[in-house]
């Protein structure tokens, strides 16, 4: 199985990579082909220039095609990063502009979106300092309706999850080993074997 895994954080000792390492930690274990990116380390540009989403996808940077490659050989997806006034990092908003497009990964017909990547299984980790009860009951989840009914909500998924963890910045050193064990059982249930529940 190859799954591509992508950290959207700046620094490379946050509690986001922890988490990016226990997930890798867990699919290797599993035997998986890890397809690893971290998108500020490989300074991607988020910023979609004009008339990108019109080219050709031969005519597309280098990078962005190698992106769209890894995206459809990828039988399962894990995201990790955190929230940051109820969205992903603008670095990873970029990359699903850039990446997932029109034509290469999804279309638009009279009875609906049509996608040409869906079947694969899906799972969020996120992090804010926000406690989760107060992101659902007063924000309404913004982060999770954006990943389950905007993205995935369009482009489909075999299976999908997401597992917010918080309060991040009150939390103890026990707190995230327990946070961490519990990315690594996550991705060994749902990786696993072939996953069909909770289908987007």
């Amino acid at each position: 199985m190859d799954v591509l895994l992508i950290v959207a954080h700046p620094k490379r000792d946050s509690f986001n990579h922890a988490l990016g390492k226990s997930a890798i930690q867990a699919l290797e274990q599993l035997g998986h082909t890890v397809i690893f990116h971290d998108l500020y380390a490989e300074h991607f540009d988020p910023v979609l220039p004009a008339d990108e989403d019109r080219i050709a996808e031969e005519e597309l940077p280098q990078n962005i095609r190698d992106y769209l490659a890894d995206l459809r050989k990828a039988d399962g997806i894990i995201i990790v990063h955190p929230n940051w006034w109820g969205s992903p990092p603008a670095i990873l908003r970029g990359w699903i502009e850039r990446v997932i497009r029109t034509n290469s990964c999804y279309n638009f017909s009279p009875q609906g979106p049509v996608s040409y990547i869906g079947g694969k299984t899906v799972q969020i980790f996120s992090t804010s300092n926000t406690p989760f009860n107060v992101e659902q009951e007063v924000y309404g989840d913004p982060v999770g309706v954006f990943w389950k009914t905007v993205v995935f909500g369009v482009i489909g998924s075999q299976s999908y999850e997401r597992r917010n963890f918080d309060s991040v910045v009150v939390s103890t050193p026990e707190n995230r080993q327990k946070w961490l064990t519990e990315v690594s059982e996550t991705v060994l249930r749902r990786f696993g074997h072939k996953n069909t529940e909770n289908s987007a």
